[in-house]
């Protein structure tokens, strides 16, 4: 799969009438006889291929005057995995506008986070996707406002704010355009008993694309987390979210066909958010075909790939918190790493409310953490320096961590931190950035795996080999990590 499949009509059509799940989110079909759009796997009878159209958003055929198909629901499908693997203007912004950055800040600030014009992203989002930033902030739009109609028993008027509609109008006018339906017809058809309208929580469905292994992508996130932050329970990954508007606490379950979500938030209008955050933390809108086909051209990595499939990258939720425990976990033990963190937790943290109890605090922001006396820390001095130095910088914003990071240049400038080398750069790379090539070389794991493996296990001639990875070398790190009986790789009991 690649950029711009949308116009590779030939292939559209052969996974529309193969009802492909693959490629649900690369592109969206539209019917020019009904009047509707859907995701290739829909259902439904293919259309004559001289009456589709096939469009790289659902925004676009929404700004064409088409509707979501009822029956497949093309606006709940994966996102596009071009936007997790990417690090130009277009995937910046398609992250930032996931975010929610246009609906907070407007156009103007998208651009000005991204260090362009209005015009210029305008143009290039335009150019690429067929819609506009406020296009793009719409679909989204609709598609919190669907969720909160069908998960929840609020007044149609909260429903519309928690959206980020500015009116009621809107609102309306905008559901009855996308979903060909009026909002209470929606909550109509939606099935009766949702735990969700009884427990004050959301409960969602996050889809994703099969194969997805759960092992080591909840295995890496229980091992590692903190306590008071983050828990397993009852075959559920638990964790605090820091969000805009307030703060949101998340529990995640791993099911066959999706991830099953259950959200209590502070304020509703953080729905999208999180949600997105969500998605982000558990490399949901990977490729996992696309992956493993190249992984496996390796005959040495292929036997690990053919035993357990679809291994995500564990992400995080927030990019600042994960930097600062990357340096709280510079040569020290998981078990160490998790009580250094819970320390500046308990101290700094900010307490929340838990109905379930077992969590109690959101993880210190580097405003937080600038005041903590280095000398507090139970760690060398150099460490010291590392972690107030890091701190600093992104209290200051010369270290910049988020959707918006332009990959090579965040790169370069932790590399300039004292106490910074290639190995701490790269996990924040693989999993605070996102970038899907990142590569461990030095990581005594890998070197580990790839000796057992009959890989060349010396960093320079380990890298030379995995050069044929790319650009998938992070998730190669996640199939030799699992080589080792580490409790990173095996899904909680």
């Amino acid at each position: 799969m690649q950029k711009g499949m949308h116009i590779d009509t030939e292939r559209c059509v052969r996974a529309v009438q193969s009802r492909d799940a693959r490629f649900d989110g690369w592109f969206f079909t539209a019917v020019v006889t009904t009047g509707i759009y859907c995701r290739p796997s829909c259902p439904a009878v293919p259309p004559k291929p001289e009456n589709m159209r096939f469009l790289p958003s659902a925004a676009a055929c929404q700004q064409a005057g088409f509707r979501a198909c009822k029956r497949c629901r093309p606006d709940t499908s994966p996102g596009s995995p071009e936007w997790n693997q990417r690090a130009d203007l277009v995937a910046r912004a398609m992250r930032l506008i996931a975010d929610g950055v246009v609906d907070r800040e407007g156009v103007p600030g998208l651009a000005a986070r991204l260090g362009y014009s209005t015009r210029q992203v305008e143009r290039q989002l335009l150019a690429e996707l067929g819609a506009g930033p406020l296009a793009l902030a719409r679909a989204q739009r609709a598609q919190a406002a669907r969720l909160l109609i069908e998960t929840t028993p609020l007044p149609m008027a909260d429903v519309a704010f928690a959206a980020g509609f500015a009116s009621i109008r809107t609102f309306n006018d905008t559901v009855r355009e996308v979903f060909a339906l009026a909002p209470s017809d929606l909550r109509a058809r939606a099935p009766r008993g949702n735990p969700g309208s009884t427990t004050g929580a959301l409960t969602l469905r996050l889809p994703f694309r099969a194969p997805l292994n759960p092992d080591n992508l909840f295995g890496h996130l229980a091992a590692t987390a903190v306590p008071g932050v983050e828990e397993w329970r009852d075959g559920a990954y638990r964790r605090t979210l820091r969000l805009p508007y307030g703060h949101g606490i998340v529990a995640l379950t791993p099911q066959p066909d999706h991830i099953a979500c259950r959200l209590t938030l502070g304020d509703l209008r953080d729905l999208t958010v999180a949600i997105s955050r969500c998605r982000r933390m558990l490399d949901l809108d990977a490729d996992p075909v696309a992956i493993d086909d190249r992984l496996r051209t390796d005959p040495l990595l292929a036997p690990l790939v053919d035993k357990a499939p679809g291994r995500r990258v564990p992400r995080t939720a927030d990019e600042a918190e994960f930097a600062v425990r990357a340096v709280l976990g510079q040569q020290v033990s998981t078990a160490a790493a998790r009580t250094h963190a819970a320390r500046l937790v308990t101290a700094h943290g900010e307490p929340v409310d838990d109905p379930e109890g077992g969590l109690t605090h959101l993880f210190p922001a580097p405003e937080a953490l600038a005041s903590v006396d280095p000398e507090t820390l139970a760690m060398p001095r150099t460490r010291r320096t590392t972690f107030t130095t890091l701190v600093r910088q992104l209290t200051d914003g010369d270290v910049r961590l988020g959707p918006d990071s332009d990959w090579p240049a965040t790169r370069a400038r932790l590399l300039d931190l004292p106490g910074f080398g290639p190995w701490t750069v790269d996990v924040i790379a693989m999993r605070a950035l996102g970038d899907p090539d990142a590569f461990l070389p030095t990581d005594l794991g890998i070197r580990r795996a790839a000796q057992e493996l009959g890989l060349p296990s010396t960093p320079a001639a380990l890298t030379a080999r995995a050069a044929a990875w790319r650009p998938w070398r992070a998730y190669a790190v996640q199939y030799l990590w699992a080589t080792d009986s580490h409790p990173i790789n095996f899904l909680p009991v």
